[in-house]
Order: structure tokens, then sequence, then C-alpha cells
């Protein structure tokens, strides 16, 4: 299956449906308010992912139920800490949060950065399909780019200190790695701050909230030029 082949069935919708029949925050109002006028991009993502997670390997039988509390909207969590500029989103296999953020903000350039095939492949069909112009896929390491961003991104990929000698060559002079993390974030920081300094890089751990229900994200935010 290659992305000039593929094309998402003309039963999505109802597929999705079925599948997320247990998450209460498929089709909630205050979901749709969160997203405003790009709701129905990151609906179509979230549809498609549902749809083909499982099958392609980026989502587990369990995560249905939960989808857009721990996927969805985790990945949006970051939005509101994200410098301006042009963002790439390191590992970003299922699209998270890359797509998301590239569907929240069409007038960012974002570059999602992928080493495995059949995931790149993913990208590159669901950015077509949910009418994403402003995104391009490269598969390759983050030490393979050679190129410079303004903002990094990084969901579920590495402790910070690895992320950090991974993913800093990317950074343009005065930018931004924003990562999501977990409760253990302040330790990961403690633990990366050799790496920190010799990248010249200070940081910062955010709360990043969506819903009033929800528990917020936990974000970091490493920074040149503060």
């Amino acid at each position: 299956m290659t992305s000039q082949t593929w094309s998402a069935p003309a039963d999505a919708s109802a597929q999705a449906a079925a599948l997320l029949a247990g998450d209460p925050l498929h089709g909630a109002l205050q979901v749709q308010a969160f997203f405003g006028e790009r709701y129905s991009v990151v609906r179509a993502f979230a549809e498609l992912l549902a749809v083909e997670g499982e099958r392609r390997g980026l989502l587990g039988p369990r995560e249905y139920d939960r989808l857009w509390e721990r996927h969805i909207l985790n990945s949006a969590a970051v939005a509101q800490h994200l410098p301006p500029g042009s963002l790439a989103d390191v590992g970003s296999g299922a699209g998270l949060p890359g797509v998301v953020l590239a569907a929240m903000e069409p007038e960012r350039e974002v570059t999602l950065i992928e080493p495995m095939e059949r995931r790149s492949v993913w990208l590159r069909d669901v950015s077509r399909e949910v009418g994403l112009t402003n995104v391009r896929v490269i598969r390759a390491r983050a030490e393979e780019v050679g190129e410079a961003f303004d903002v990094v991104t990084a969901r579920a990929v590495a402790a910070v200190d690895k992320l950090v000698k991974w993913c800093s060559p990317l950074l343009a002079e005065n930018g931004s790695m924003v990562l999501l993390k977990g409760r253990s974030a302040a330790d990961e920081i403690e633990r990366a701050k050799y790496a920190l300094r010799k990248a010249r890089l200070s940081a910062e751990v955010l709360a990043a909230p969506t819903l009033p229900e929800l528990e917020p994200t936990t974000v970091v935010r490493l920074s040149r030029g503060a």
C-alpha cells in the first residue's frame, strides 16, 4: 500500500463512530468548541486514525475509548506553548502531535520526521486525505535531517537527555524544543542537566490545560536565547 494509491474508505465516519462509541469525547460539544473552526479537520484525522490505527500498528485495541483525551487533546495541548515559526515533529509516528498541530495552525509550516517507512506512508496518506497543505514528511532519523527549525516537538519518543542529543542540531539559533511529558518531567530535566548545558538550552516545566474536566498535559520547553 502506498500513498499514491490509498484513499480513505467512503464509510470512514461510520466505521469511526462504531470504533469510538465508547469515547465520551467523540463529537462532544466542548471538544468542538475547543478546536473551533479547525474542528472538522481534527475530527477527520481522529476518524482516520481510528479506522486505520490498529491495522497500521499505530494504536492498540484499548485506545479507542480514550482516543480524544489521551491522544488528540493531549497533542493539541502543546499548541498554547509553541513559539512562532517552522515546526518539526520528531518521531511523529501516528501524527501525534504533528498532524494535530498542523490541523490547528494551517499557516504554520510543519515537517513530520519519522524513520519507519510504514508510518511515513501513513503520515503522507492522512495529511493528504484531510487536506493539510502545510505538511511535509521526511523519512529519516532526527540526526540525519540536516535542517534547522524554529520549534521542535516530540511525544513519547525518548527521555529529555536523549532528545537533546538527537534534536538540538535541528534547532535554529534561537529555537525551542517543546516536548510532551508526564509527571517525571522534572526528574528528566535533572538527569539531562549536562546535556542541556552543552546544548545551551534552558528548561521549564509548563502545564497545558485543554478541557476543564481533564488533567492538564505536562510540557517541557527547552529554549535558546532566553
